[in-house]
Formats: C-alpha cells, structure tokens, sequence
C-alpha cells in the first residue's frame, strides 16, 4: 500500500492524537508517537514530521502503512 497524498485527512488524524492508535512494535514509530502526543507545535509541523516519517520508513513498515487510513 502507499502512502496517502499529503492533503488526505488521515495526517491530521494522527496529529490528533491517531498516533497512540496505531497497533505496532517497530520503537520508532512508538517513539514519533510519544513525541507527537507531547509536543506543543502546530498542527502542521506535526503533519509534515508524521508525513516525512512515514514517507523514509514506508518500506519498513507495510503493516503500520496500511493502518495510516484507517486509524
């Protein structure tokens, strides 16, 4: 599966708090998640850091991938 285009709501999902949702064992993604969820910056900084993420590890993470548009 791909990565969903970068104006597809399930970003602003995760940003909101979709991050803790997503079922995984990979530590990165458990560490961006944590981060997320603690962090002050605007919403878009927080889009573009998950989107980028994804984007480098896509390859990676199939399983946590297909969960990007559900979650």
């Amino acid at each position: 599966m791909a990565i969903p285009a970068p104006n597809h709501p399930c970003w602003t999902r995760l940003a909101n708090g979709g991050m803790s949702k997503l079922k995984t064992q990979h530590l990165g993604t458990q560490l961006l998640a944590k981060r997320i969820e603690r962090s002050s910056d605007p919403l878009d900084a927080k889009v573009r850091d998950i989107q980028a993420f994804f984007t480098k590890w896509e390859r990676a993470l199939p399983a946590e991938v297909q969960q990007l548009t559900i979650v």
